[in-house]
């Protein structure tokens, strides 16, 4: 059996085996109360303890059915007299845990009304127990060290009431906070994963596009003049398309292999770019018509993931200077040591009498968000502006462990 998704075996001996001692414990005290005895004949305890403890074994199954059922016997039962005078209360335990989980599982306005149908009840039965039942009973053997008192029952009873529907609300109210928690987590890290790939695509697809973009305008104005040229400026964009290609299939891969465990392993091992490939990025910012001046100092043999990011930084702060200042002249430094890796990229901006292409004067747009993203994972820093001096200054400084995760 299931209730709210989970098998309920274990909760069902629970409820067996509480619903038999809370029996017991009703019958003894019907036998042998503190106060007068019922009117009822001795073996009739037995019965009384059984019904009244019934809800107990079965308040899983409709639990608002089960509570109605338990305060109306129990109601019945102190109206009749069935119960143990200076001990009516035991008699309202069964309703009590029905009620725990009523408050529990439904919302905060069924569980007020419950409590107050039941709080009602025990107490317009009790006034009349003790009003109608109570003087024709026999006086008891012996003094009782707990005399019978309508506001005693009523205040013990109403105690045990409350506290089982504020038990079953907080916890109610636990439950509902745990799973907006959850949720909230899974929609953030769904917003993270959204992120990441549009970062990923964006590096790869902005920096081949923007040296796509060059070399067909230079294709096109140079068709008819210098064929050789514009072969060549063609081959460049052949070339770039290629790799751009394998490079979104590597990053589609990686992503997939994320939440696809039957990907296959030729995908999932496709290798990633890292410190080695930034020549080759310098290539390509130079057959776009900027002059780079790549720098490395590299002390200590960087983990992966900060390989990756610092290709991506750089590919996409070469990316900025193709689409926003060439030609021009850009350097490019990388200092990497065991403990944090420092990029600057320069340029000189665009020559004189060569305008922006954005018109705009500067960098700006998706690329420095990526950039700072990146460089905000590792807890780092990142600085992106104009220079006193003309052109652009992008710096990043990325701190992390032996493992490549941030410090």
């Amino acid at each position: 059996m299931k209730w709210g998704g989970q098998r309920l075996d274990g909760w069902i001996v629970t409820d067996v085996v509480t619903a038999i001692v809370v029996a017991l414990i009703i019958r003894y005290a019907v036998a042998d109360p503190p106060g007068p005895s019922s009117w009822w004949p001795a073996w009739a305890a037995w019965p009384i303890g059984a019904v009244l403890a019934l809800p107990i074994a079965v308040r899983r199954r409709g639990s608002r059915a089960v509570l109605a059922f338990a305060a109306v016997t129990a109601v019945l039962a102190t109206v009749a007299g069935a119960v143990a005078a200076g001990a009516i209360w035991v008699t309202y335990v069964p309703a009590a845990l029905v009620l725990y989980l009523v408050a529990s599982t439904t919302s905060l306005a069924w569980s007020a009304a419950s409590l107050a149908a039941c709080a009602s009840g025990a107490v317009t039965a009790v006034l009349i127990f003790y009003e109608q039942v109570f003087p024709g009973l026999e006086p008891a053997a012996g003094p009782s060290e707990l005399p019978p008192a309508w506001p005693i029952e009523i205040g013990v009873i109403s105690v045990l009431l409350i506290s089982a529907g504020a038990v079953g609300a907080a916890v109610r109210w636990k439950r509902d906070t745990t799973a907006r928690l959850v949720r909230h987590l899974s929609e953030a890290v769904v917003a993270d994963e959204r992120r990441r790939i549009a970062r990923e695509l964006h590096d790869v697809i902005g920096h081949s596009m923007s040296l796509i973009a060059v070399k067909a305008t230079v294709a096109n104005h140079v068709a008819d003049a210098r064929p050789q040229e514009a072969r060549a400026a063609l081959a460049i964009i052949e070339q770039t398309s290629r790799s751009t290609l394998t490079e979104i299939h590597r990053v589609l891969g990686l992503l997939r292999s994320d939440g696809d465990p039957r990907l296959p392993q030729e995908e999932t091992h496709l290798p990633v770019p890292g410190v080695a490939d930034l020549p080759g990025l310098a290539d390509h910012a130079r057959s776009a018509g900027v002059e780079v001046d790549l720098a490395v100092h590299e002390e200590a043999e960087l983990p992966p993931t900060v390989a990756m990011s610092i290709y991506r930084i750089v590919q996409q702060a070469l990316t900025n200077v193709i689409t926003h200042a060439a030609p021009t002249h850009c350097s490019v430094t990388v200092t990497i040591d065991p403990r944090e890796t420092t990029i600057e990229v320069l340029d000189d901006g665009p020559r004189q009498g060569r305008p922006p292409r954005t018109g705009h004067g500067g960098h700006g747009g998706h690329g420095l968000i990526g950039m700072r993203e990146r460089v905000k994972v590792y807890g780092g820093t990142f600085s992106a502006g104009p220079r006193p001096e003309g052109g652009f200054r992008v710096a990043a400084r990325l701190p992390y462990d032996d493992n490549g995760t941030a410090t």
